[in-house]
């Protein structure tokens, strides 16, 4: 990029660079033009998620024993980012040997230092997972495992006000009133669910619950949304090799996290096989396959929809609460659940839509002197910033997302 300019890179005309608004608008643009291929990803994504979030809180209630963990959460959490490392490494390597000739090679030392330094930001999601994933076997101890990913939903609202902060997203007034809606619903769901008696802490269980719960919807929030800052930043980086930083660095901490745990406890307690059992075993695995599809949603998706997949879990998760375990479905979790079935349909209907995305009109503003620096995101949005800039063929067109 010079002089406030950037070059096609189909038919390599000169563009003003795009500010971070209308890198905003190109997205939404092309989220109305999105392919049928990539339509198949994001149902593929949204069914795969559902059946993993769903089965979360199931696997984590059927861990515990006498309403207490006989292992260490932590080591769970390292477990699950090691298995993650793994299946990166495999993936990296079978990505590496289907490469075409004259491509850049991924395995070379000069390929991953440069990846490694421009995925730095990745470590920032890294830390606040290893707390997030922590925070959902605390959480455990306070709610049944329906209440828990109805809790969770509470992250919706939160990421659309960081995604307009951070990634100066865009949502309608429709698509406000929408996870207003949300929440709503998930007030509804909440009455008359908590709980009586005093935590371990000395604090009334609706206390402890409400400051674990505020920490469990803003810290994941937070992450998700730097993750897909990181994710898309470096959008010519192969996924794999992105995982691979960010489960790497996810090991870290929670290796960190279990010395820290050696210190106060004792050795015995780096025994970090020490009270698992079969359900442990396919709640790692499950933890992994999620994390996994999740790096999928961030970077070749969003955020929001990811979230609210998510929220669709939630009544595979109270039926199968109440199957497996007795848990009684109230009508607060029916009237609850309907709210929020009306709130996504609402959020992504075509009438929520803003108004430049409808017309197909795209704001271009040249990029001031410090936002210049960001080249990296300001090309991942090139081809949808071309589209509004110059006509080209239909053959030509290279959209935000991969099709």
């Amino acid at each position: 990029m010079k002089n406030g300019m950037i070059e096609c890179s189909v038919c390599h005309s000169k563009l003003v660079s795009p500010s971070t608004k209308s890198i905003s608008r190109a997205y939404d643009l092309h989220k109305s033009r999105i392919s049928s291929k990539q339509r198949a990803l994001n149902v593929f994504l949204v069914v795969g998620d559902c059946i993993l979030v769903g089965f979360q809180p199931i696997l984590v209630y059927m861990c515990k024993v006498d309403g207490k963990f006989n292992f260490s959460p932590i080591s769970v959490n390292f477990l699950t980012e090691i298995a993650k490392v793994f299946f990166a490494i495999v993936m990296l390597l079978i990505q590496a040997r289907n490469q075409k000739v004259g491509e850049k090679p991924l395995l070379s030392i000069s390929t991953f230092v440069q990846a490694a330094r421009n995925n730095v930001l990745l470590a920032i999601p890294a830390f606040l997972y290893a707390i997030n994933n922590y925070l959902k076997f605390i959480m455990q101890l306070y709610f049944n495992p329906s209440t828990v990913k109805m809790l969770s939903n509470l992250k919706v609202l939160v990421i659309a006000v960081l995604l307009k902060v951070i990634m100066k997203r865009r949502f309608s007034v429709i698509q406000w009133e929408a996870l207003g809606l949300l929440l709503i619903g998930i007030s509804v769901n909440q009455l008359r669910s908590l709980p009586e008696g005093t935590t371990a802490l000395g604090l009334p269980i609706t206390m402890g619950a409400y400051i674990y719960t505020s920490i469990f919807v803003t810290i994941p929030s937070l992450a998700s949304v730097y993750n897909e800052y990181a994710l898309k930043s470096q959008y010519d980086t192969s996924i794999y090799l992105q995982n691979l930083f960010l489960y790497g660095y996810g090991a870290i901490f929670n290796f960190l996290g279990i010395i820290g745990t050696v210190v106060i406890k004792g050795p015995s307690s780096f025994d970090i096989l020490q009270g698992h059992s079969k359900a442990t075993m396919l709640l790692i695995a499950n933890n992994a396959a999620q994390g996994i599809l999740s790096s999928f949603f961030f970077k070749y998706a969003d955020t929001i929809l990811k979230k609210y997949s998510s929220t669709v879990a939630t009544i595979f998760t109270g039926i199968a609460s109440a199957m497996m375990f007795g848990h009684t479905l109230t009508m607060n979790f029916v009237l609850g659940i309907s709210i929020v079935f009306i709130s996504m349909h609402q959020f992504f209907s075509p009438l929520s839509k803003i108004k430049d995305e409808q017309n197909g009109v795209l704001e271009m503003h040249e990029v001031p002197e410090k936002q210049r620096s960001k080249e990296s995101f300001i090309n991942m949005a090139a081809g949808a910033n071309e589209e509004a800039s110059h006509r080209a063929g239909l053959d030509e067109r290279q959209p935000l997302l991969p099709v």
